[in-house]
């Protein structure tokens, strides 16, 4: 028995010498700590000397840290030392990268195309990326345009360089819905009523005519030319106007529908078009001449059929051509049309 506490008295004593010794270590230490404070107007304790007081810290306990009266608190103590624990399983460090960034020749494409072309927005570029059969989102071209100091579409597309509008007029300088274009003549500004026809189905567009002095005769000759048996464009749709013009498109097989004056919802597909011939072609050039109006518009034309990409049909082109399928990793070249007011993007065949 007397064996017996003897042991427990060596025992006690051992564990009071080792925390006797713990307590002195954190003391020596937080003298130290103070010591290479001296001549500091405030204390900042640096990553080393945290270290050093909260492995002191932890072998005394919170109990004995309050008795000791420490410059640091022990809750601080103990906070210090839960960092201790976490920096040492913190496999930041060792972690590969997160997701790719874009690849640099798709950023400097994008670049290219929001440079070239100022109008065009986030939609119309990630269509024409597509055009080249790279699929980029959305954001991914928000994201990219900032980044090389572009502005977004809308005020992009308020600047027009001297350099394209002088490009866009070298051709004439030595060249179902009405809309009207104000054309520059010798003798002053002469008014162009332009009027045309859309397909809702395949936003194909068919210009029906284009004068300067609109007649019921000029009609009657529209309606015959629209309703052609063999090439009339509208043998299977539904349009306008005046009694002898819906008479004859009447007498041709062709059901009329009126729309209330002042309601251009209702025939919002025909409106859509003529914002997008006015922003995109004719607000950045000036007509000078019925010729050279016919030009602007049988551009336009080719370029909305053949090179526009239209977000009524998932972003894709009304009459993509055989190239276009092209999947070759061939240079990226630039088709230019009115001299590069409108501009279509390709491969060429490897």
């Amino acid at each position: 028995m007397n064996l017996y506490l003897q042991f427990l008295l060596f025992t006690f004593a051992g564990w009071v010498n080792r925390h006797q010794q713990a307590v002195i270590e954190y003391l020596q230490a937080e003298n130290q700590a103070l010591r290479e404070q001296l001549g500091k107007k405030r204390i900042r304790w640096t990553d080393a000397q945290r270290r050093r007081l909260a492995e002191k810290a932890k072998s005394i306990g919170r109990a004995a840290l309050h008795q000791l009266g420490t410059v640091v608190t022990p809750d601080t103590l103990l906070h210090w030392y839960r960092q201790l624990v976490a920096a040492k399983y913190d496999g930041s460090k060792q972690r590969g990268p997160g997701r790719p960034p874009t690849k640099l020749d798709i950023v400097s494409l994008v670049v290219r195309m929001a440079k070239e072309n100022p109008s065009w927005g986030y939609t119309r570029l990630r269509g024409a990326l597509f055009n080249l059969r790279h699929e980029v989102a959305r954001n991914t071209i928000k994201n990219i345009l900032p980044a090389h100091g572009l502005e977004p579409a809308p005020e992009r597309g308020r600047h027009t360089s001297w350099h394209t509008f002088i490009k866009s007029h070298f051709g004439a300088i030595a060249g179902a819905d009405f809309f009207t274009v104000e054309v520059l003549r010798g003798f002053g500004l002469v008014r162009y009523c332009v009027f045309f026809v859309i397909d809702i189905a395949t936003r194909r567009v068919h210009i029906a005519g284009i004068t300067s002095q609109p007649s019921e005769a000029w009609m009657k000759q529209i309606a015959r030319n629209l309703t052609d048996y063999v090439d009339g464009f509208l043998k299977q749709t539904r349009p306008l106007y005046t009694c002898a013009f819906r008479g004859m498109l009447k007498e041709s097989g062709v059901n009329i529908v009126r729309l209330p004056s002042r309601s251009p919802n209702l025939n919002s597909y025909a409106e859509r078009w003529i914002r997008s011939v006015r922003s995109e072609c004719l607000s950045r050039v000036i007509p000078l001449g019925e010729r050279h109006l016919r030009y602007l518009i049988s551009e336009y034309l080719i370029h909305f059929h053949q090179e526009r990409n239209h977000q009524g049909l998932d972003n894709r082109l009304i009459e993509p051509l055989a190239a276009n399928t092209n999947s070759g990793k061939g240079i990226v070249r630039r088709r230019e049309r009115v001299r590069g007011v409108l501009n279509y993007y390709y491969r060429e065949a490897a």
